[in-house]
């Protein structure tokens, strides 16, 4: 191997023009794929916890309740015309069960009750329809980061105090130490004290979200003791459904995963990975044209060259091998001088750019972008190597 190495790298000195300008080629293909990939991976990222940072990635709530039909007599037609049954505000059956039951599960890191329905808050003349969310306020911080959200006072529910969304705030007036009425309905009502203001950054939420502990929320939806929710998160994110599966196997409760409820940004995420790796196929196929042009021009300028080295002795799986090693060199070499500049543009993004979001390096993007070229490199000399190898060595010394 020795002797094919030394062959193939003077081979490689002698062209020098055109192993620069196909090292060029490679290196330009390579911090594509890295740069591209990170790019795409980072705005993955930023939408996947933007849209998390605002909800569970486990929702378990009871089952939807369903007409029963009465089965007809024996021997009768009957006609069905039937509307569906209208889903009233209820608790889940034993949520304390549930929720110890969650918390043993493997591959879930947070369980938080909820109470959530609807109200009227009021200000004054103005008016805004409004959701009551009642939370276990240390559990729930494990699920949703509503600490780092606040932007005005302080985060404290309960002892009549809440806190509400910036939007629900400007339209009624609030702010911090204000007073709020909430209005739940058949005469079930309450003024809290604002204690602080979030922004979530969803203006639905920040337009009707009003916190309160889970006792008071409870008083007011008229569920003593009773929550409506119970949100989860898990380690993998991707795997929530599965999570979601078997709670429902398990507990006969609805559960929706996060994949579930946003079925668009999956497609999304789904579309940029498959445009990743369509952008890395092409890259990789145009590197391989690119050795296998210039190592087939190397094998016609040197024919004289490899017919006189055959002619001396070279077996042809010796001559196979230097070609083979020319491409797998000019593969490692060209991937890591673009893997490099990569890096370079994904550190130059992250300092000077918009700073939408940060993009972070996945460890085995490196590895695997100068792996694709390499392989790609010793795949496309296959073809010139194997040309070379076949050489007469009389007729090439003869015509070259």
């Amino acid at each position: 191997m020795w002797i094919e190495a030394t062959i193939a790298m003077r081979f490689l000195r002698q062209g020098r023009a055109q192993t620069l300008l196909i090292l060029f080629g490679i290196a330009v293909g390579v911090s594509v794929i890295v740069f591209v990939t990170a790019l795409i991976s980072g705005l993955q990222n930023n939408l996947v916890q933007r849209t998390l940072g605002t909800q569970s990635h486990v929702r378990v709530e009871a089952p939807n309740e369903a007409n029963r039909i009465a089965p007809a007599p024996p021997g009768t037609l009957q006609l069905v015309l039937e509307d569906r049954r209208a889903q009233a505000l209820r608790p889940i059956d034993n949520w304390p069960e549930v929720r110890d039951v969650l918390d043993t599960l493997p591959g879930i890191t947070a369980v938080s009750p909820v109470v959530s329905g609807p109200a009227f808050g009021r200000r004054g003349e103005a008016v805004q329809s409004v959701a009551l969310v009642g939370v276990d306020l240390p559990r729930y911080l494990r699920v949703i980061p509503l600490d780092e959200n606040m932007v005005e006072g302080r985060l404290e529910v309960g002892s009549g105090n809440a806190v509400v969304g910036r939007q629900l705030a400007e339209d009624l007036g609030l702010r911090t130490g204000g007073k709020l009425r909430l209005d739940a309905g058949d005469g079930r009502e309450a003024i809290v004290n604002v204690a602080g203001i979030f922004e979530l950054g969803v203006r639905e939420l920040d337009a009707r979200y009003v916190y309160l502990d889970l006792k008071q929320a409870q008083s007011l939806l008229a569920l003593p003791g009773g929550v409506t929710v119970i949100d989860v998160t898990v380690e993998d994110l991707f795997a929530a459904d599965r999570s979601a599966a078997r709670i429902r196997g398990l507990t006969g409760l609805k559960a929706e995963s996060w994949q579930e409820t946003n079925a668009q940004l999956v497609n999304a995420l789904t579309s940029q990975s498959m445009s990743t790796r369509m952008i890395s196929f092409f890259v990789a196929m145009s590197v391989a044209l690119g050795i296998a042009s210039v190592l087939a021009v190397s094998v016609a300028q040197r024919t004289r060259e490899i017919g006189i080295l055959r002619a001396m002795g070279t077996r042809r799986r010796q001559m196979l091998r230097v070609f083979l090693i020319q491409g797998a060199v000019l593969g490692l070499a060209g991937s890591l001088i673009g893997a490099l500049a990569g890096l370079a543009l994904v550190g130059a993004f992250n300092r000077f750019g918009p700073g939408l979001f940060y993009i972070p390096l996945p460890p085995t993007l490196v590895p695997a972008a100068m792996a694709l070229a390499t392989i790609a490199g010793v795949i496309a000399a296959a073809v010139p190597a194997s040309r070379a190898s076949r050489l007469d060595p009389v007729e090439a010394i003869r015509h070259a």
